[in-house]
């Protein structure tokens, strides 16, 4: 790879090269398939081995796991049920020609139910659990990106199934204390896709204490670099708010939110046995 995720990282965060390091490989592998990720929704229908499911699942359960508490899992999504999926976002073609589908769990019931088998009080039935298990979950589907995309797989997350996480929920057989946190479809890239311009670091790494004083005024320059590296292909909601000349990241988000989204996600998680206090 020599310096190619020097080239990713310039052209994400849109600075100079000359900013990062010299690394060397295998490490600069690593940062490379890291900088230059890539979100795919389309996939050339080959199958994905049983095997290498398998061995993807292994790589992305040995992620991090707060105090080694291990508060999360995965389902593998049968066809059927990926159908059922698909059905409820149809505006998402992706998830049902995606050859594999799988759903990462935060799981709270693990933990409460090997308390009940030592037959001793559970004193952190609080919020806390549940962040933990949202945690462990979160990291897990990032080690299952980077280890799908190191095996020359690529695919898409779908938080959408947190709209309707009930059905999810009866779909995949998930007990009390266990919630579908997002599904990963996967398979083979049939073409290449655009890199993501992120905002910059001057935004988002901060020296020694949060400041975010001069946040909004590097917005602009970044909703020209993005327009200009990846327009969006429409505006949304143009009923509501009109065409906008200049349409870029922070036009399309807030748009976006403006829109009242899950509101009833909290009183799933409550009923699932959560605690929220």
């Amino acid at each position: 790879m020599g310096d190619r995720f020097k080239e990713f990282l310039a052209l994400r965060f849109g600075c100079e090269e000359a900013g990062f390091a010299s690394v060397s490989p295998p490490a600069a592998d690593v940062l490379a398939l890291l900088a230059g990720h890539r979100v795919h929704r389309g996939f050339d229908g080959r199958p994905v081995p049983e095997d290498l499911v398998r061995t993807l699942m292994a790589s992305a359960l040995s992620a991090p796991s707060k105090s080694d508490l291990q508060q999360r899992d995965i389902v593998i999504v049968d066809r059927a049920v990926q159908h059922k999926i698909a059905d409820r976002v149809p505006q998402s073609l992706w998830v049902r020609e995606a050859p594999r589908c799988v759903v990462f769990c935060a799981n709270g019931r693990r933990l409460s139910s090997l308390f009940e088998r030592r037959k001793r009080p559970f004193p952190n039935d609080h919020f806390d659990l549940l962040f933990n298990c949202i945690g462990d979950a979160a990291i897990a589907l990032a080690w299952f990106i980077v280890a799908t995309e190191a095996a020359g797989l690529a695919g898409c997350p779908l938080s959408d199934i947190r709209n309707f996480p009930e059905e999810v929920s009866e779909w995949l057989g998930l007990p009390d204390k266990v919630i579908p946190f997002a599904a990963y479809c996967f398979g083979w890239a049939k073409d290449d896709a655009s890199l993501s311009p992120r905002l910059p670091l001057e935004m988002t790494v901060h020296a020694g204490r949060f400041d975010d004083a001069k946040a909004m005024s590097s917005i602009d320059d970044y909703d020209r670099r993005r327009m200009s590296l990846q327009p969006s292909s429409e505006q949304r909601d143009v009923d509501r708010w009109g065409v906008s000349p200049v349409y870029g990241w922070s036009e399309d988000k807030a748009r976006q939110y403006a829109v009242e989204q899950r509101a009833t996600f909290g009183t799933f998680v409550r009923n699932k046995g959560f605690s929220t206090e």
